[in-house]
C-alpha cells in the first residue's frame, strides 16, 4: 500500500517528467528552425549587414529577470514566506510583460526600417527572425498562462513550504524559456 507522501512524490516526478519531455520537443523544433536558418544563410538575397533592433537586447534582460524573480519566489515559498512569494510572482509577471512589449517594439523597429518578412520588399532573413521570435512568444504565452494560474493559486493560499509543486514546475518552464531566448538571441546576434 502506497502512503499519501509516496503518492505525492510519484505524482511530482511524473509531472516533472512530462514537462521535461515537452521542453525536449521544443528544443528539437528550435534546433530545426536554427538549422534551416544556417542553411538559408548561403542564399544570395540574405541580409549580411542586418543588425538586431535594440529592443531585443532589452527584452533579453527582462526575461533573465523573470528567471531571477521565479528563483526568489521559489525560495520564499520554501521558507513559507507567502507575501514575498506573491511579490516575486507578481514581479515575474511584470518582467514577462515587459519582455513581450520589447519583442513587439523590436518588430516595430523592423517595420520602421522597411524590413518586412513578406511582400515585394520582404527578406528571407527577416522571415526567419519573425518565425523564431513568434515561435518563442507562442511558447511564452503558455508560460504566461501558467504563471497567472500559479499566481491565482498563490493568492488563494494553495502553496506553502510543504506544497509548492506548481511554483516549482512554473520555475522550470520559465528557466527553459529564458535559456531558449538567450540561445536564440545569441544565435541571431552572432550568426549573421
Amino acid at each position: 500500500m502506497m502512503t499519501l507522501e509516496e503518492h505525492k512524490s510519484r505524482e511530482a516526478r511524473s509531472k516533472k517528467l512530462i514537462l521535461i519531455f515537452a521542453m525536449i520537443s521544443m528544443v528539437m523544433m528550435f534546433a530545426g528552425l536554427t538549422s534551416a536558418y544556417v542553411v538559408s544563410k548561403s542564399r544570395r538575397d540574405w541580409l549580411k549587414d542586418f543588425e538586431l533592433p535594440s529592443a531585443f537586447f532589452y527584452s533579453t534582460a527582462a526575461i533573465i529577470l523573470c528567471s531571477v524573480f521565479f528563483i526568489l519566489a521559489k525560495n520564499a515559498i520554501k521558507n513559507d514566506n507567502k507575501s514575498r512569494t506573491t511579490l516575486f510572482l507578481v514581479l515575474t509577471l511584470v518582467a514577462s510583460i515587459v519582455f513581450v512589449v520589447f519583442q513587439f517594439s523590436g518588430f516595430e523597429s523592423l517595420f520602421q526600417n522597411h524590413l518586412y518578412p513578406t511582400g515585394n520588399s520582404g527578406s528571407v532573413t527577416i522571415s526567419f527572425l519573425y518565425i523564431l521570435v513568434l515561435a518563442h512568444l507562442a511558447h511564452l504565452s503558455g508560460g504566461l498562462l501558467a504563471l497567472l494560474i500559479i499566481l491565482y493559486k498563490q493568492l488563494k493560499g494553495k502553496y506553502n513550504a510543504q506544497n509548492y509543486l506548481g511554483i516549482e514546475l512554473g520555475a522550470m518552464y520559465w528557466h527553459f524559456l529564458d535559456l531558449l531566448w538567450v540561445y536564440l538571441f545569441l544565435f541571431l546576434y552572432f550568426f549573421k
